[in-house]
């Protein structure tokens, strides 16, 4: 028995030193400037931009892997890559088939330009008669950690994440988990788990000191040229608006935003089209909401109405605020408006386009007063309100006849009118 666990042990041995002589023996060729080089020239023949390669190592802590240091594609500007790690699954490898077990990618720094950029050069690098061809799903990687990227946006924002990513056996996201660590809705986090086969995900979102719940599903196309798409339903509750929408996690920005206060929402989500990658774009969103202890700044409606004239600045406290919302890719319409607060109530319709212009029509009524129409204008950042130009008119004649009562009423038919002479004249 003491024999035949001697040569057991001996056995063992001799295999951990042929492996470590094979791991040295890879990482002195791999780790060669020849070798380096040789990639780096594939990698920009591929990409169609030059790649540059600080390092390649054969890792063997905390797990066995190959990595890459230093990484940088030299668009304008550069994506770079402070280290990627890729696992391999050992059983397949055992079996001479190449699977990645883990890919991480450590400290990426990703500016959009640039992003743009390499995806140009991608499609001018790929020859024209080249078929499209399956993708190889075998490599994926079954587990993606993305540790510290930082994405920029065309403004020059920045966003930090941490993400966690495992894949089911079929491929599709089995759970995916991220947070925010930097930038823009710092501190939130997305956890996103697939149920059991099905090709839906259940939604939890904590952000803005509130949350998003509900479930996402996809649909496949069942033959080729065929759309996809894409429903959710969520429900939203106790998020701060004015956190949600500041392009800073300060409290000096948060103060600076259109509207403060707890929002209360649920929406439907739907989107189809034949290209996957143009989801977004063909997005449409319906909802209805109620902001809580709501606050309009940079409009004073009361004022507005007193002045029958243009209001700048101020702020408007909002006992109830509500409404409905559709979105269509970046544009915004809100419909169905209705806010009071004490003896000022409004009704109106607002839209919101990609640019973050404002447009849109607002009647306010003051104390009972008969509704005073007012044209919005200007942009998210700075929001202005003017009679429109029937009201003007009405409210100056009203002024005239009655001064005081008579604006108001004035202002208001002489809106009404404007509308009548626009349907008859189709102008």
């Amino acid at each position: 028995m003491k024999r035949a666990v001697k040569w057991i042990g001996i056995a063992l041995l001799v295999l951990l030193l042929l492996l470590a002589a094979g791991v040295l023996a890879l990482q002195r060729w791999i780790g060669t400037d020849d070798f380096r080089q040789r990639v780096a020239q594939q990698a920009s023949m591929a990409l169609g931009v030059d790649v540059t390669l600080g390092a390649i190592e054969v890792a063997l802590w905390p797990l066995p892997a190959v990595a890459v240091d230093r990484i940088a594609v030299q668009t304008r500007p550069a994506l770079t890559v402070e280290r990627v790690e890729v696992r391999p699954a050992w059983a397949d490898l055992l079996q001479g088939r190449v699977a990645p077990a883990t890919l991480v990618v450590r400290r990426a720094v990703l500016p959009q330009p640039g992003i743009d950029a390499l995806l140009a050069a991608m499609q001018k690098a790929k020859p024209k008669d080249q078929p499209q061809g399956d993708v190889p799903w075998q490599l994926l990687p079954q587990r993606t950690v993305l540790d510290g990227l930082t994405w920029v946006d065309a403004k020059g924002a920045a966003i930090t994440v941490q993400a966690d990513v495992r894949l089911s056996p079929d491929v599709w996201p089995q759970q995916f988990d991220a947070q925010i660590e930097q930038g823009r809705l710092q501190g939130s986090k997305l956890v996103l788990q697939r149920e059991a086969q099905a090709l839906a995900w259940g939604v939890v979102l904590q952000v803005a000191g509130g949350s998003v719940k509900g479930r996402l599903e996809l649909q496949m196309p069942r033959e080729t040229g065929a759309e996809w798409a894409v429903k959710a339903q969520l429900q939203t509750r106790e998020v701060e608006v004015s956190r949600l929408t500041t392009p800073e996690p300060t409290p000096k920005s948060q103060a600076a935003q259109p509207l403060s206060g707890k929002l209360e929402a649920n929406t439907s989500l739907n989107a189809r089209t034949r290209k996957p990658a143009a989801l977004l774009e063909v997005l449409q969103t319906q909802s209805t909401f109620t902001v809580r202890n709501a606050v309009v700044h940079g409009i004073d409606l009361a004022r507005a109405v007193k002045t029958v004239g243009m209001s700048r600045g101020g702020e408007t406290p909002l006992d109830t605020l509500a409404g409905q919302v559709r979105t269509q890719g970046r544009a915004i319409e809100l419909s169905n408006l209705v806010a009071s607060s004490g003896v000022l109530s409004a009704t109106g319709q607002v839209n919101v386009a990609p640019s973050q212009a404002l447009s849109g029509r607002i009647s306010v009524e003051l104390g009972g007063a008969v509704g005073v129409p007012l044209a919005l204008g200007g942009t998210v950042s700075d929001p202005q309100v003017t009679l429109t130009r029937g009201a003007m008119i009405g409210a100056a004649i009203g002024t005239v006849l009655m001064p005081g009562v008579g604006t108001g009423t004035g202002a208001s038919l002489g809106d009404k009118a404007s509308e009548g002479f626009k349907k008859l004249f189709g102008k």
